[in-house]
């Protein structure tokens, strides 16, 4: 009887390794990016997960002659020696010369859209989402989500090195954790639950045991918004913190998590940084202002009149945004001591003034990416904040045992994980930094 083992056997390398390689023949495996046939040699462009690979067919590297099936986006094995070589300003480049193809796979016809150059010209925003896993095959459009993939990964790293536990949070809940009416209703078997706006009810009931906890995780607003900054299902960047001080030690891991997070991005993943022309900021210290100061502010400073004194509209975070940067020299900049109207019933208010609450937004260059705070942690000012906000502590039981039996003090946030990938790439829209968008418009593909 045959047994699988688990040992990995690589019958390929990476265009990483090239160095490694210099002079020997070796395998890659991916798709042909684009060919140009040229007078007596051919440059074969091989796209692996991660690269462009140049390779050079010429009769005279072997016995290898060449295959008229060969076409874009087929499927190969290409094998050949690594030949180093300097470019015309002085770097040192890789490149392969062919001695076979193996043709693993053929298209079954043609490409709808050119994705073999640097960018996709001229293309519609709808069509590259409708075709969402070819346009993917852009350089620049998978080079995306690489990047997201590194703040991901960053956030983890991060928090798992200061003592957070990953959870998974269920997504058919009994109550929207949020408030409001922003829930899609489901039909359970006769029953109506919501999906989760936030995992913000368990993450809270789970600071209980482990402390320290985070998630990254879809979640869902049936919110009528057809802008460029909305979605209605979006991934969230969680964390919840137990036995905090202030929510002040909130926003200080989250300044942690954010440097660590660009630091991983220039040194991890420079190519993509370079291909996008990604603005990585340098984070010091992130400055912080009170809610109506900041309001004071731009009334004062920039000549506008808000139209809500309860929250900033977007012009209002613009010119936020564009102060921190000019007067403060930071990209980011929290503002804290939102009114209590606006933040969530769980949110603990100020005691020195209890029409604000000790919580915040973050900024990044004049859009908000972040709210948090510090949670109501007390069993009877959880069950009298509820009532204050016209809702039924009967149907929160499961919530509120966090309280009734011993809640440490505790805070967290949410980061937008499409939304920080649009405004650090420089986008407009974020379904420009969304794999496969969800909107008012949208299920497909």
């Amino acid at each position: 009887m045959e047994k699988i083992n688990g040992n990995i056997i690589k019958d390929t390398v990476e265009f990483c390794d090239f160095p490694s390689y210099d002079g020997q023949v070796v395998s890659i495996k991916g798709n042909i990016h684009r060919i140009r046939e040229m007078t007596g040699f051919a440059f074969v462009i091989v796209r692996t997960s991660r690269d462009l690979i140049q390779c050079v067919y010429e009769p005279s590297f072997s016995d290898y002659r060449w295959d008229d099936r060969l076409c874009e986006e087929a499927c190969v094995k290409v094998t050949g020696k690594v030949v180093a070589s300097v470019d015309a300003k002085g770097n040192k480049r890789y490149e392969m010369q062919i001695h076979g193809i193996d043709i693993l796979s053929l298209p079954a016809e043609g490409l709808p859209i050119v994705i073999n150059k640097k960018q996709l010209d001229n293309i519609q925003l709808s069509t590259v989402l409708d075709l969402r896993p070819i346009s993917m095959r852009n350089p620049k459009e998978r080079a995306i989500f690489k990047i997201q993939e590194g703040i991901a990964r960053g956030f983890r790293e991060y928090l798992m090195k200061n003592g957070f536990t990953e959870i998974r949070s269920p997504k058919i809940n009994y109550a929207g954790a949020e408030g409001g009416t922003n829930v899609f209703k489901l039909d359970y078997f006769g029953k109506e639950v919501y999906l989760a706006q936030s995992p913000q009810l368990y993450k809270q009931a789970l600071v209980g045991v482990y402390g320290r906890v985070f998630e990254i995780a879809p979640v869902f607003r049936a919110e009528h918004h057809d802008t460029s900054r909305h979605l209605n299902e979006y991934t969230s960047m969680d964390l919840e913190m137990g036995f905090i001080n202030s929510f002040e030690d909130i926003m200080n891991m989250e300044t942690g998590a954010l440097k660590y997070i660009m630091n991983l991005l220039k040194t991890e993943y420079q190519n993509e940084v370079e291909l996008l022309h990604a603005d990585i900021p340098e984070i010091d210290a992130i400055p912080v202002m009170k809610f109506m100061d900041a309001k004071e502010l731009i009334m004062k400073k920039f000549k506008y009149t808000p139209s809500d004194m309860k929250d900033f509209d977007p012009t209002e975070e613009e010119l936020l945004g564009k102060y921190a940067k000019k007067e403060l020299n930071s990209d980011f900049i929290f503002i804290t001591h939102y009114p209590s109207k606006k933040r969530p019933f769980y949110t603990m208010d100020d005691p020195a003034d209890p029409e604000y609450t000790l919580s915040f937004d973050l900024l990044f260059r004049g859009l908000e990416i972040t709210s948090g705070g510090q949670r109501v942690h007390d069993y009877k000012e959880q069950v009298a904040k509820m009532e204050k906000c016209g809702m039924n502590p009967e149907l929160f039981e499961t919530y509120l045992m966090l309280h009734k039996y011993g809640a440490p003090p505790h805070g967290g946030l949410g980061i937008g994980l499409e939304r920080l990938t649009m405004h650090l790439l420089g986008f407009k829209n974020v379904r420009e930094a969304t794999m496969f968008p969800r909107d008012i418009n949208r299920v497909t593909p």
